[in-house]
């Protein structure tokens, strides 16, 4: 983190427009840190150019992205990058600073659509039941695992959890998500019965001396547990569990979504659990969901068989 004695005009105004972003969007605080480390990443690069971010021209964002690009960065990256960067000079705009926007004719890299790779329900019944819940670190992890499958949880939204943000007698989680959106989530039995269990018999002992923390979930520092330990937490236990891969942290909230859908759930229904703000958010588990159902249907369905697209029928 850069000390404020030590911060350039360049990065007081990156600074000052984060702030803006926050208290105009309601963003994300990792959302915020990436566009900020975006912008000073860019930044840096102009004044190795001796140039300055507010005076970049349309012919510097294209050269620092295709820098970037020969470099390695992916196409979503740099459309990420050039989001950022196009935010930024409205803002200068807005606030007079600038009069054009260098960015107006640059188009932004094509994305392709990744399906995110979900875990069998198998799989997922093999992950929960890898923890030993007769210690107090196992315990809290079944819990965690539990929860994020019951509920679709982010991990951001799961690691930030307090303890008053649970119901247990209702089976309810109030969450605060990207956005600052609020959501009410239900928690189905068997994580109702693990989160029990965990705040009566393992948080207890998590608590250190003299270190009251409202989180849910503590680490063995008695602290909030992070993002960084939850994904260390979920490879761990894959390994345990023989599970051959899990692709992300979010693994579980994606089966979550997966496997309502598999099992009849409604897409807005889904998109409400999940807090996505557009539906087109939601229907890439469709494809998932469908593929799954597919392969189902040849292994199982007497008459079944993929469809090979050089096969016919005379």
């Amino acid at each position: 983190m850069i000390e404020s004695g030590s911060k350039t005009s360049a990065d007081l105004e990156i600074d000052f427009f984060i702030d803006a972003l926050w208290s105009q969007k309601g963003l994300a605080p990792l959302t915020l840190s990436a566009y900020q480390q975006d912008l000073k990443n860019f930044s840096d690069w102009l004044q190795s150019q001796d140039n300055e971010l507010r005076n970049a021209s349309q012919a510097n964002i294209q050269g620092y992205l295709s820098q970037r690009f020969s470099a390695g960065a992916s196409a979503r990256s740099n459309a990420r990058l050039l989001s950022t960067l196009k935010q930024y000079f409205r803002h200068l705009i807005k606030s007079g600073e600038r009069k054009d926007n260098p960015t107006a004719l640059i188009s932004a890299p094509r994305v392709h659509q990744v399906l995110p790779q979900t875990l069998s329900e198998q799989d997922i019944t093999s992950l929960l039941e890898a923890p030993d819940v007769e210690t107090k670190y196992g315990l809290r992890d079944r819990c965690m695992f539990e929860l994020m499958y019951s509920s679709g949880l982010r991990v951001s939204e799961l690691v930030s959890l307090q303890v008053n943000q649970v119901n247990t007698r209702l089976g309810l989680v109030r969450l605060t998500g990207k956005g600052n959106k609020e959501r009410v989530i239900p928690v189905g039995e068997e994580a109702l019965y693990w989160l029990s269990r965990y705040i009566e018999q393992s948080r207890p002992q998590l608590v250190k001396d003299g270190k009251l923390n409202d989180a849910l979930y503590l680490s063995s520092r008695g602290t909030a547990i992070t993002r960084q330990a939850f994904w260390q937490h979920v490879k761990k236990y894959s390994l345990i569990a023989v599970i051959k891969t899990v692709y992300s942290p979010h693994s579980l909230r994606h089966a979550f979504a997966t496997h309502l859908l598999n099992h009849g759930a409604d897409l807005r229904s889904v998109q409400m659990l999940l807090g996505h703000s557009s539906l087109s958010t939601t229907q890439i588990y469709t494809h998932i969901a469908q593929a799954r159902l597919q392969s189902l249907h040849a292994t199982h369905h007497p008459r079944g068989g993929m469809v090979s697209s050089s096969s016919s029928k005379n």
